[in-house]
């Protein structure tokens, strides 16, 4: 069931969304070569409670940490650890969720350390601008394939490939609610959308195939043959003025 949101419950998630942002924020600010993934999970950590709201993540269906720390070829649900230690030329996707007053917000980045390859910088832009592109879709009246179409054309453009087996989702009220968001579609199916719909997009954008490895640990997913990654993710609310990102990151638009 998708769960619309009134004024009242909107305003409730740009209060939370801005703590879920701050703490990617906090990570930008911060992150540097020889920091352990553990140390990035304590920034997010420590920015959502020092604000009076709880990680979504922790603890959800057992997960460990307050944060998805992610390296390099890994595509998400990184656990951060002690001993996994940042390096120059590293892509660290940081995906964080926040709970307060009854509502949950999702967000996440892709960051490069230090000096990294032309390749790599165009796969961190393509996935950011592959979100945009179906943002751009997130509009009342509009198909929900009108938003997975215009990621997928943009990404594959690039010629690069996009997970399938992990998509966006409706937030709010649960961390993850109805619809599913695919980064990849037909435009002019699926479902309607409508006012006071709020989504996770999140494009999960691969260098070379999109198949996926499952890891032993049972939660970080890696690309199926050694390539770069990047995931990009903000959470977006459809209202009669347009599409309204409620987890901006700075001065983002």
């Amino acid at each position: 069931m998708i769960c619309l949101k009134n004024e009242e419950e909107l305003q409730q998630m740009r209060r939370c969304g801005a703590i879920a942002a701050a703490a990617l924020k906090a990570v930008e600010e911060q992150l540097r070569p020889g920091m352990t993934t553990a140390a990035v999970n304590k920034i997010v950590h420590t920015v959502i409670v020092s604000a009076g709201a709880k990680p979504s993540f922790k603890g959800y269906h057992g997960f460990p940490a307050s944060a998805c720390v992610s390296l390099n070829d890994e595509i998400i649900h990184g656990i951060p650890a002690h001993d996994r230690v940042i390096h120059e030329g590293d892509l660290v996707k940081v995906d964080v969720g926040a709970f307060l007053g009854g509502v949950h917000t999702d967000c996440a980045q892709t960051y490069a350390v230090g000096h990294v390859t032309e390749e790599a910088e165009r796969l961190i832009r393509i996935t950011r601008e592959s979100f945009y592109a179906g943002v751009a879709f997130c509009r009342a009246g509009g198909r929900l394939g009108d938003v997975s179409s215009a990621i997928q054309q943009t990404a594959e453009a690039a010629g690069f490939s996009l997970v399938r087996e992990y998509t966006g989702h409706g937030v709010g009220f649960a961390l993850h609610e109805d619809p599913s968001v695919p980064n990849f579609g037909t435009a002019g199916r699926g479902v309607r959308l409508a006012n006071g719909m709020t989504l996770a997009i999140e494009p999960m954008v691969n260098a070379g195939t999109r198949k996926i490895l499952a890891m032993p640990d049972g939660w970080t997913v890696k690309t199926g043959d050694g390539a770069l990654s990047a995931h990009y993710e903000r959470t977006v609310a459809i209202t009669p003025d347009g599409p309204e990102i409620l987890t901006k990151v700075g001065d983002e638009i």
